[in-house]
């Protein structure tokens, strides 16, 4: 029998609790929006977590049973402790797989295994975005057409301050112009990322189909393997005589 993969969904949680046009698309979070989503598809089980839990909700003990970690961040990246960073990024190098959502491309998290600022334009103008796949073959795009469009999103602009991606999924037009890089693969030691850049806080992007669709098949892709292999810095000895 297949191991269920562990999802944990984490979100910062504050956009819900005191902005009303937030609550009245995500009463109970976007958090559990996803993780409710993840929950209804075979092989995954799926819990939340957020700010304002104790160790934010990302104990040692979570972490050890979680094969892919979702981040959701806005207004409180510096609230996130450095602590719990290092230790979600020890986590990742160790094989743990992450998936970044929109506004998370500034959080602490994303720029510390990034090692770049993640600046990138940006305009709240409810227009539309059409995001445009461009590696079919990738497994993120499983079940996908050529481009899905959400209405009203919140646009993100180049220049976006990443390093190149390893492989890039998604490129997004806008109604006002502007193209973004919005589904990008990084790996890191052993973890496998993934960026995803549509969902804003006002907008019901996670109820989407095709969005929630996405992110399955990062959850999936991010996946570490069952048997994995351990990581170690030995005094090695010589394999040809040194005398």
């Amino acid at each position: 029998m297949t191991t269920p993969i562990r999802v944990t969904v984490w979100n910062e949680g504050r956009h819900e609790q005191t902005h009303d046009a937030v609550k009245a698309v995500y009463p109970n979070g976007m958090h559990t929006v996803i993780a409710d989503y993840l929950n209804g598809q075979p092989g995954i089980t799926a819990r939340t977590a957020t700010l304002d839990m104790p160790e934010h909700g990302l104990t040692e003990e979570v972490l050890a049973n979680t094969d892919v970690l979702t981040w959701w961040g806005h207004v409180a990246h510096d609230e996130v402790d450095d602590a719990i960073i290092e230790r979600v990024a020890q986590r990742v190098w160790d094989g743990m797989g992450i998936i970044f959502l929109h506004s998370a491309h500034f959080s602490k998290m994303f720029k510390r295994l990034m090692g770049t600022s993640c600046q990138l334009k940006w305009r709240e103008a409810n227009e539309k975005e059409r995001l445009w796949v461009v590696d079919p073959t990738h497994p993120i795009a499983a079940g996908l057409g050529d481009y899905f469009e959400l209405p009203h999103e919140e646009m993100y602009g180049e220049m976006f301050d990443i390093p190149v991606p390893d492989q890039l999924v998604f490129i997004s037009w806008f109604q006002g112009g502007e193209v973004f890089r919005s589904g990008c693969c990084f790996t890191r030691g052993k973890g496998k990322i993934f960026y995803f850049r549509p969902g804003h806080e006002t907008h019901p992007t996670y109820y989407d189909a095709n969005v929630q669709r996405v992110i399955g098949n990062a959850v999936r892709w991010a996946t570490p393997p069952q048997n994995s292999v351990v990581i170690a810095s030995p005094c090695y000895q010589a394999l040809e005589p040194l005398e």
